[in-house]
């Protein structure tokens, strides 16, 4: 396998540190970017120094902001779109015209399965990340024709520093809500996306373009 490099934006937050463990073990090269990162000079900076990307994880997180659709705010209404929708279309403009002229890339999106059930008094979070999910479905089959796989990994209920910490996994309350949702019982270990983005990252994934793949325990499917 040929050597490769991997760049994972806001690489401390949310699946960024399972997937660059993952990816190190397997020699991936993984270039990282902080958090937050919403503007384009910031996306800009990222992509000049990481050079040669033959994968993006476009790893992008903010916590919800909870209540009726009444009381929405702009102001957190903006902050979502600024912090999913917008920074998700720099990072793929970005590294889309290398990947074209290789005609070879992978371009990872992590995302929700939020906006494929839909959550009440979550509308602005589920419009952001329905916003992501729309953007990678039409990118994916925009790029396929040129052997660059885009795809999406929708999840909820997995282990993970920005919505599902560890301090919240004994929680009795959490538990019983786990059982009442979520047909697998349980929290979802970043493991498993990890493994879920390392396969998609592969050199010999070629057949599976612009999908939403759910990851959530059966909650959505």
């Amino acid at each position: 396998m040929s050597a490769r490099t991997a760049l994972i934006s806001c690489v401390d937050r949310y699946m960024g540190p399972a997937i660059k463990e993952k990816f190190e073990e397997l020699g991936i090269t993984v270039v990282g970017g902080d958090s937050p990162m919403r503007s384009e000079v910031e996306v800009k900076d990222l992509v000049d120094r990481a050079g040669e990307i033959h994968i993006l994880v476009a790893n992008l997180a903010e916590p919800p902001m909870t209540g009726p659709v009444q009381n929405i705010q702009n102001d957190d209404w903006n902050k979502l779109f600024d912090s999913l929708v917008h920074p998700l279309m720099y990072l793929v403009r970005a590294v889309t015209p290398q990947m074209l002229e290789r005609k070879s890339g992978k371009i990872i999106a992590i995302t929700s399965a939020a906006p494929l059930r839909g959550i009440p008094n979550n509308a602005a979070y589920c419009s952001a990340r329905g916003a992501q999910n729309g953007f990678i479905k039409a990118v994916g089959l925009e790029l396929a024709r040129s052997n660059i796989q885009v795809n999406a990994i929708a999840q909820n209920y997995i282990n993970n520093n920005t919505y599902y910490p560890d301090d919240i996994l004994d929680n009795e309350k959490f538990l019983e809500h786990l059982k009442r949702n979520v047909p697998t019982n349980k929290i979802g270990a970043a493991s498993e996306t990890a493994q879920l983005a390392a396969y998609l990252a592969r050199e010999d994934s070629k057949h599976m373009v612009a999908q939403l793949i759910p990851l959530a325990g059966g909650w959505a499917s």
